[in-house]
């Protein structure tokens, strides 16, 4: 463990923050298919498609909720709604506002939607009216009334010559508002629950609803009647009229109308109809059903964009619906991270979710991964990189391939635990088994086969069965962590039972327990050097034990509440570590000295993993943030030795100036240094000179201002002092005889400065006073004292010496 100190780290900086930006809401394609433009809390969030990193996030000042917002069909302005029933109209490429006005609305507003001219912005609200606004005159054209409840959608007619709004509200029926007559021209009843979505064909004579009531209505709006109902078996969130042409790889075969659907089934379908029948049907993911919230259709870029209910935005090419795009908006709690890849080129989450999210660090796209049916709770990495394990709710594990390109499939699955498998580790040496812990108390032994290893196996073929080759009851209260030696002969568990045992592998058998922690264990790490075992705790310690005796050799505290995760860096002499209390804390083994706390998470940070190198740390917490940190302290320990080798240059620089009396150019090195005793010792220097009043007022005159500034805020730190006041008192002195008060008073803090010296500058007059008094008092004491006549002493002959 004898490391020399140079090699130790000493912080870590944030170098990548992976936040949610979106939280669920509306979610709208500009017309191009480059931006996405989504909710999240307080702010629209802009992403770009290409990189899929958030180019702007839009917020209002009030710090309101948003409720509703619309892009208009141009792309060039997007206009905001928050629960302060303000609208906000953006130029959003600037990021600026151009443009802030009450809504009028009584209530929140609820949904807003643009006219195809761009100029007419219609807001339907929670108090039931439809208002109409001219965004390029700034006044409120009209306001429609007889919407009973909440109007929770509008539209405008694509033709603009017909001036023609649609809403629907809370009574499930459609309004038909004529603009001109600013009335309303119909009420078209067909559905039984909430309308969501209405989409119009290319000649306008033609309306499609959807809604929550598991039908589709296809309306003549010439006759404001329904001309068909389409029962879809599924609530729909979204429907979309497709342009009317064929297009085969979705079996469109004639020039009807047809039109997708996004529902509660999770699947894309393209429905006929004239006949009411699905052509098409997107093949059902595995895992269970995710929901789909939101569908939207960009049709000049050709792309289709639909969400997911756990928040992932999922971008299509449109003719063929082969997924061009994933991106993750939201993951909840991060119960887990790892690094990828043999060059840690990817990183995988497990979140609150049954899928598995895979990162591609260089460009943040996103893979989205399905193979468990609840939670996923814990992941591990195989040496090489390219395989992994995850374990889940669902008491199955997964194995997963990454190949060259960076797609991952999952290749073998196991079952076998009956409860929630909470812990997995992977063999160390070779990729040849792995090790996971259960809520039933036991731990299972999984052998990969040989097929999983060879280069041969085709991906296509489907998972490989994993069966257990060793099981064993270890603890009596559920496992938390289970850790595999470097060596790949023992094994390490940790329970909630408030105990570490070792145990020998392959057959599991007891070695010995570490006990000693006063309350259960979350985490167990065997040291890659040492013959050491660190333990995480809930008591808030982590500790250090002897393999060969299970003696406790250290114990380390520092955090306020549980410790989740611990892990070995620097080659086994420093440990990083991250509790429920949102911190990650860096520790040196030699002297249990906590040498850092990195304070970025703001709940429980479940996951903590180092990369290969030793030179990156990667961070996951219940905030919903994932954070890549890179190791600094060699940049710090270059920019310090920089630094101090500056100072020395300068201070040399300023002793030659102050020995040559170039006064100037010494005062302005001193302000610079911005070290205030440095500067008193040159304006020392200068009042030593025998000519100092001089020297020192043209001396001050000639600084620039920003130093007089700086030399003002050093004299109400001498004049504190009375050894020093005199240097702020001559200082002070030229300032206020040669400078203009005008002047004086533009000094930025010259208020607090005036402040700080008067007080303490009293004082010094009354202590010269007091001074002053007594030495006039010793004078005329000195003169009226009457002295004797002192008798001169006898002379002494020379003789008698």
């Amino acid at each position: 463990m004898a490391e020399p100190v140079g090699r130790f780290k000493a912080n870590y900086a944030v170098e990548r923050k992976m936040e949610p930006f979106y939280k669920g809401g509306k979610v709208q394609l500009d017309q191009t298919g480059q931006h996405v433009f989504c909710v999240c809390g307080t702010k629209v969030n802009v992403l770009d498609v290409a990189s899929g990193a958030v180019l702007r996030s839009l917020e209002q000042e009030d710090q309101e909720d948003i409720t509703a917002f619309e892009l208009s069909p141009d792309d060039q302005v997007l206009v905001t709604a928050t629960r302060a029933l303000l609208l906000a109209q953006w130029a959003w490429r600037e990021g600026s506002i151009t443009r802030l006005w009450k809504a009028i609305h009584t209530a929140p507003v609820a949904t807003m939607a643009f006219d195809p001219t761009s100029t007419l912005l219609a807001t339907g609200g929670c108090d039931g009216a439809v208002r109409v606004w001219d965004i390029v005159r700034h006044y409120g054209t009209h306001h429609f009334r007889g919407s009973p409840g909440v109007v929770h959608l509008v539209t405008f007619h694509p033709d603009p010559a017909r001036l023609l709004l649609f809403s629907s509200a809370a009574d499930a029926t459609i309004r038909m508002w004529s603009l001109q007559d600013q009335s309303c021209l119909a009420v078209m009843t067909a559905h039984y629950s909430a309308v969501t979505s209405l989409t119009f064909s290319a000649d306008g004579h033609t309306m499609l609803s959807s809604g929550r009531d598991k039908i589709c209505v296809i309306w003549d709006l010439q006759s404001h009647q329904a001309t068909r109902t389409v029962p879809v078996f599924e609530s729909v969130e979204a429907a979309v009229l497709l342009p009317e042409e064929l297009v085969p790889k979705l079996d469109v075969k004639s020039k009807g109308l047809h039109f997708l659907t996004a529902g509660d089934q999770g699947l894309l379908r393209v429905w006929e109809a004239a006949s009411g029948q699905c052509v098409y049907a997107q093949p059902q993911p595995p895992g269970p059903r995710q929901g789909l919230t939101h569908c939207t259709l960009a049709q000049s870029a050709g792309l289709l964009l639909s969400v997911t209910t756990d928040h992932n935005l999922l971008l299509y090419e449109a003719r063929s619906l082969q997924l061009q795009k994933q991106f993750a908006g939201y993951s909840e709690e991060v119960l887990d991270v790892r690094f990828l890849g043999p060059e840690d080129s990817h990183i995988v989450v497990a979140s609150n979710s049954p899928s598995l999210k895979v990162f591609e660090l260089q460009t943040m796209t996103c893979q989205i991964l399905h193979g468990h049916t609840d939670i996923v709770l814990a992941l591990d990495v195989f040496r090489k990189g390219r395989l992994f394990a995850s374990c889940a709710k669902d008491q199955s594990i997964c194995i997963w391939r990454m190949n060259k390109a960076g797609r991952v499939a999952c290749v073998a699955q196991g079952s076998g635990h009956t409860h929630s498998v909470g812990t997995i580790c992977c063999s160390r040496l070779k990729e040849t088994f792995l090790v996971t812990g259960s809520q039933d108390c036991t731990v299972k032994l999984w052998p990969i086969p040989e097929a999983l290893l060879s280069k041969g196996t085709a991906p296509d073929s489907g998972p490989i069965l994993l069966q257990a080759q060793a099981t064993q009851r270890c603890h009596d209260k559920d496992i938390n962590s289970v850790a595999v030696a470097p060596n790949d002969k023992l094994l390490a568990t940790g329970s909630q039972d408030r105990t570490a045992k070792l145990w020998a592998l392959p057959h599991c058998q007891l070695l010995g327990i570490f006990s000693g922690h006063r309350r259960g264990l979350w985490c167990v790490q065997f040291s890659p050097m040492d013959q050491v075992l660190a333990t995480a705790s809930a008591d808030g310690t982590i500790k250090l034990w002897a393999l060969q005796d299970f003696s406790c050799l250290k114990t380390f505290e520092g955090h306020d509440a549980s410790v989740l995760k611990v892990v070995f860096v620097s080659r086994g002499t420093q440990l990083l570590s991250s509790g429920s209390d949102g911190l990650v804390k860096l520790w040196t083994i030699k002297n249990n000295e906590c040498v850092k706390t990195l304070d970025a998470h703001e709940d429980k940070v479940w996951g903590l993993h180092c990369s290969r190198l030793d030179d990156r740390a990667l961070t996951g917490a219940s905030d919903s943030c994932v954070i890549l940190w890179k190791d600094v302290t060699e940049e710090e320990q270059s920019e310090e030795q920089a630094r101090r080798e500056e100072e020395v240059v300068k201070q040399q620089e300023l002793d030659n100036l102050l020995y040559e009396k170039r006064y100037l150019r010494a005062l302005g090195l001193a302000i610079s240094l911005d070290r205030p005793h440095t500067v008193l010792t040159v304006i020392q220097a200068i009042r030593r000179d025998p000519e100092a009043c001089k020297k020192l007022g043209a001396t001050v005159l000639r600084l620039r201002r920003d130093q007089k500034e700086a030399l003002l805020r050093f004299c109400v730190t001498w004049n504190t002092n009375s050894r020093h006041c005199h240097e702020a008192q001559a200082v002070l002195g030229v300032l206020l005889r040669h400078e203009a008060p005008e002047e004086l008073l533009a000094y930025p803090g010259v208020q607090a400065s005036l402040e700080a010296l008067l007080p303490y500058t009293e004082r010094h007059f009354q202590r010269l006073s007091r001074t002053l008094q007594a030495a006039t008092f010793l004078d005329f004491l000195w003169h009226n004292m009457k002295l004797p006549t002192l008798p001169t002493a006898p002379s002494v002959a020379p003789s008698a010496l």
